[in-house]
C-alpha cells in the first residue's frame, strides 16, 4: 500500500527531530564499520530500533508481547502454506518466542541464523520432494482431499507428513488444470468434428510437467534470495510490529519505492523477467529509449550487458536485480546488450539511457457524451511527485492541466477516479483538493506532542465550479481518503463507492540511514519508512480504520471481505480532534436531490441487486478451504460452482451504451504511439464497461443547475452548526 509521503525537508519539526539522531548516532556509531554481513546486520538493528523509537508518532513498547508479535509474522512470512518447516523446526524456534525483544535491544542474531539456515536446508530438501511427486502419474480416482485453510493447518510431524502435503497441493493444482484441459478438447470436438480429442494420459503429463516448470521457475526465484533478502523480512517482522505501514526498504527496494512515488527512472525503458537463468524482456515502456530505438523486443533474452565500450559481463545465471543493476544507468550513458532474439538469432544493441516515464503512473483524462452533455472522467492511479525535481511532474500539476483541458472541452461535469488508489505525496493532496474550492483548509495534521497544524489552499482561483464526483473504492486509501474527505466535508462534490474506503489516516517519513553512519564500510544500509504523523479529516475526525464513508453506497462484489486497515491486528487506533475553521459551498442546490435519486436507482436496478447478491456469494465460498482430490466428486463440485457463478456471469458482461474518447491533444500523440493508443483503447473498452462510472455520470445529470450565476460562493458557517451539518 502506497503511503502519504512527507519528506524531511518539507517539515522541520521531523528535520530537527533527524538531526538530532544524527548527532546522536554519529557519537557512537563510529565503530561499526566491518564489511561482514553480520556486522552490518547488527549495525543496522540498531539504526533502525533508535530511529523508530525516537521519530515514531507512537513507538510501541519492545516487550515480551512485542516479542510474540515478531516470532508470529515472521515465521509466517517465510512459510506462508507451512510446506517447509516441520513440528519440531516450530517447537525450536518457539523458544525463541518471548526472547526476540531481548535479541533485539541486544543485537543478537541467534534467532535469524538459526531460521536462516534451517529454512535453506528445508527449501532445498522441498525440491527432491517436488521433483519425485511429478515423477509419476497421480491416481485421480482415490478418495481423499486437501484443506488450503493454511493458517489453521498444523505443521507436519515428519518427512513423509511433508512429502504427503506437498503431493496433495501439487495434485489439487494438478486436477484443476487437468479438468480445464479436458473441457478444451471437449469444446475443440464441438466445433470441429474431426479434431481428435487428446487422450487422459497424455493431458495427465502435460499438467505434470507444466507444474514441474512452475515450480521449477519459483525455486529459480527463490535460489535468488540471498541472506540480505531474508533478513529483510525478519527486519520487517520488527518494524511492523510499530504499525503496519513502518517499513525497512533495503538499498534495491528504496529505489524502486522512489520510481514508484515519482513514476521515473533513468535507464532503458524496459520491464525484465526472470525466465530460468535467463533475463527476459517482458514489456518496453512507451516512449523510452529502448522502445524509440525499435531493436529491442518482448521475448528477447539477455546473454551479456556491456557498458559503454566496456568489456561484455555474461548475465547468464544473474541474479535479476544484479542484472537490472547492470542495464540502469544515468541519462546519456550508453549500454550495449548482447541478447538472443526471439528468432534464435544473437545480435548486440546499443541504447543511450534517458529518463524514463512510466505512464501507467500519471493522470489520464477522457470524455463521454450524454443526452446533449458533455463529462470528463480523470483517473488518478497515486498522488505522485519528484522530490529531487521541483519542476518534475507531479499529481497537483497534472490534474490542474487535465481539469483546464475539460473546461476548454466544455464539459459540464466532472468525475475524478481514486479508486485502487493507494495514496503518495501530501502535497499534491493540498493543490488537487484546491483546484475546486476558493480557499481555505484541506487536512489536519498531528505530530506526537506537538501542536496540530493545518494545510490550507491559500489560492482564490477555483478552478472548476461545476458538477463534481469523487469516485472511490475499499483499496482508496491514504491520500486519496484526504481528497475525499474533504470534498465532503465542504459539501464541495459527491462520494460515491464502497461502503468505506481503506482506513488509512498515519503519515510516513522515508529517512535514508545511511546519513547517520561515516566511513561506513558495511554498504548501502538502505532506509526506514516510519509513522511520524496522523492526518485528520478538516472536521476533526480521523480516517485511521473508519475511511471515508461514501455518500452514494454502491455494491462491490468484495464488500464483504476484510481488507481495509481496520483488519489489521497492529493497526493504529482511531480519535478525534478540534475541526478547522472552514466554509461549506453552497452552490449545489441539488445535491442531496441528486444523492436522493442515485440510491433509488441503484436500489432498483437488476445490475447492482446481482453484484449485492454475488458478494454475499463470494464471502461464503471463503469459507470453504476443503476440495476433494477424487476427479469425479472434483467435476461435480466444480459443475456445482460453475452452475452458481452462471447467473453473476452478467456481471462481468455488462456494457453500457456510452462512448469514451480521448482529449485532441491526446488523440495527436496516439496517432504515433501505437502502444499508447492501445493502453487508451483498453481503458475506453473498460469504461464502457464500468456500470459504477455509468452511475456517477448519472450523479453529474442531476446535479446539473438550471444556470450558473457567478454570486456562489462559499458562504461562511459557524463551527457549532458545521458538527451537525
Amino acid at each position: 500500500m502506497n503511503t502519504i509521503i512527507n519528506f524531511m525537508k518539507r517539515n522541520y519539526k521531523i528535520l530537527l527531530l533527524v538531526v538530532c539522531i544524527s548527532v546522536t548516532l554519529f557519537a557512537f556509531k563510529m565503530n561499526a564499520t566491518k564489511s561482514t554481513d553480520p556486522e552490518k546486520d547488527k549495525l543496522l538493528l540498531e539504526l533502525l530500533t533508535f530511529v523508530i523509537e525516537k521519530g515514531h508518532y507512537s513507538p510501541a513498547t519492545i516487550d515480551d508481547a512485542f516479542s510474540k508479535g515478531i516470532y508470529k509474522d515472521y515465521i509466517e512470512a517465510l512459510d506462508p502454506s507451512k510446506r517447509f518447516f516441520l513440528q519440531s523446526d516450530i517447537d525450536e524456534f518457539s523458544k525463541f518466542e518471548l526472547q526476540l525483544d531481548n535479541q533485539l535491544l541486544n543485537k543478537d542474531l541467534t534467532f535469524f541464523n538459526l531460521t536462516y539456515d534451517r529454512l535453506v536446508k528445508r527449501m532445498e530438501e522441498s525440491k527432491k520432494i517436488y521433483k519425485d511427486v511429478l515423477s509419476t502419474p497421480f491416481d485421480y480416482s482415490v478418495d481423499e482431499s486437501f484443506n488450503i485453510d493454511y493458517e489453521k493447518a498444523p505443521y507436519t510431524k515428519n518427512v513423509s507428513e511433508l512429502s504427503d502435503k506437498w503431493r496433495k497441493q501439487i495434485k489439487l493444482s494438478t486436477l484443476s488444470s487437468l479438468v480445464d484441459k479436458q473441457k478444451l478438447e471437449e469444446d475443440k470436438k464441438k466445433n470441429d468434428a474431426t479434431y481428435e480429442i487428446k487422450s487422459f494420459e497424455t493431458l495427465e503429463k502435460e499438467t505434470r510437467e507444466s507444474s514441474i516448470k512452475s515450480l521449477d521457475e519459483y525455486f529459480g526465484f527463490i535460489k535468488d534470495l540471498d541472506r540480505n533478502d531474508w533478513f529483510s523480512v525478519y527486519v520487517n517482522s520488527i518494524t511492523a510490529r510499530f504499525d503496519p505501514h513502518t517499513n525497512y526498504f533495503a538499498a534495491e527496494e528504496k529505489e524502486r519505492f522512489d520510481v514508484s512515488i515519482s513514476g521515473k527512472l533513468e535507464g532503458i525503458g524496459a520491464r525484465l523477467q526472470k525466465k530460468n537463468d535467463l533475463t527476459e524482456i517482458s514489456e518496453l515502456i512507451s516512449g523510452g529509449p529502448a522502445w524509440r530505438g525499435k531493436q529491442l523486443e518482448a521475448g528477447d533474452l539477455i546473454m551479456k550487458v556491456a557498458q559503454g565500450n566496456g568489456e561484455a559481463v555474461d548475465v547468464v545465471g544473474m541474479r535479476l536485480d544484479d542484472v537490472v543493476k547492470k542495464i540502469k544507468g544515468p541519462k546519456g550513458s550508453e549500454v550495449r546488450l548482447t541478447v538472443k532474439k526471439v528468432d534464435g538469432t544473437i545480435k548486440i544493441i546499443s541504447i543511450i539511457r534517458d529518463i524514463v516515464e512510466i505512464e501507467e503512473t500519471y493522470a489520464k483524462s477522457s470524455i463521454v457524451n450524454k443526452n446533449g452533455l458533455k463529462y470528463g472522467v480523470i483517473y488518478l492511479p497515486k498522488f505522485y511527485i519528484d522530490f529531487e525535481n521541483k519542476d518534475g511532474r507531479d499529481a497537483g500539476k497534472d490534474i490542474a492541466l487535465e481539469v483546464d483541458r475539460l473546461k476548454k472541452a466544455g464539459v459540464n461535469g466532472i468525475i475524478l477516479d481514486v479508486r485502487d488508489d493507494g495514496g503518495g505525496s501530501l502535497s499534491t493532496v493540498v493543490d488537487i483538493a484546491g483546484l475546486f474550492i476558493e480557499q481555505g483548509p484541506i487536512v489536519q495534521i498531528k505530530s506526537a506532542g506537538i501542536k496540530k497544524e493545518v494545510l490550507y489552499d491559500r489560492d482564490k482561483k477555483i478552478e472548476w465550479d461545476g458538477p463534481l464526483v469523487i469516485m472511490v473504492n475499499s483499496f482508496s486509501a491514504s491520500a486519496s481518503e484526504i481528497l475525499a474527505a474533504a470534498i465532503q466535508d465542504y459539501k464541495r462534490g459527491i462520494i460515491i463507492g464502497s461502503k468505506q474506503t481503506y482506513g488509512k489516516g498515519t503519515v510516513q517519513n522515508v529517512i535514508d540511514l545511511n546519513q547517520f553512519v561515516r566511513s561506513s564500510s558495511v554498504g548501502d544500509l538502505g532506509a526506514i519508512k516510519t509513522t511520524t504523523q496522523k492526518f485528520y479529516r478538516i472536521n476533526g475526525g480521523s480516517t485511521q480504520l473508519e475511511g471515508v464513508r461514501s455518500d452514494i453506497v454502491m455494491p462491490d462484489r468484495y464488500a464483504y471481505l476484510k481488507m481495509g486497515e481496520r483488519d489489521i491486528d497492529n493497526a493504529m487506533p482511531w480519535d478525534k480532534i478540534d475541526q478547522a475553521d472552514y466554509s461549506v459551498w453552497n452552490n449545489n442546490a441539488n445535491f442531496n436531490l441528486a444523492i436522493a435519486n442515485s440510491k433509488n436507482r441503484i436500489s432498483k436496478n437488476p445490475q447492482f441487486q446481482l453484484i449485492e447478491e454475488n458478494a454475499k456469494w463470494i464471502d461464503s465460498r471463503s469459507e470453504e478451504n476443503v476440495y476433494s482430490l477424487n476427479i469425479d466428486k472434483f467435476k461435480i463440485a466444480q459443475v456445482e460452482i460453475e452452475e452458481k457463478a452462471k447467473k453473476y456471469k452478467p456481471i462481468v458482461n455488462y456494457k453500457n451504451t456510452l462512448t469514451f474518447t480521448s482529449l485532441p491533444y491526446e488523440t495527436e500523440t496516439m496517432s504515433k504511439d501505437v502502444s499508447l493508443k492501445e493502453k487508451r483503447e483498453m481503458w475506453h473498452e473498460a469504461l464502457s464497461k464500468d456500470i459504477y462510472v455509468e452511475e456517477a455520470i448519472n450523479v453529474l445529470d442531476d446535479l446539473q443547475p438550471k444556470s450558473i450565476s457567478k454570486k456562489d460562493i462559499p458562504v461562511k458557517i459557524k463551527k457549532d452548526k458545521l458538527a451537525k451539518s
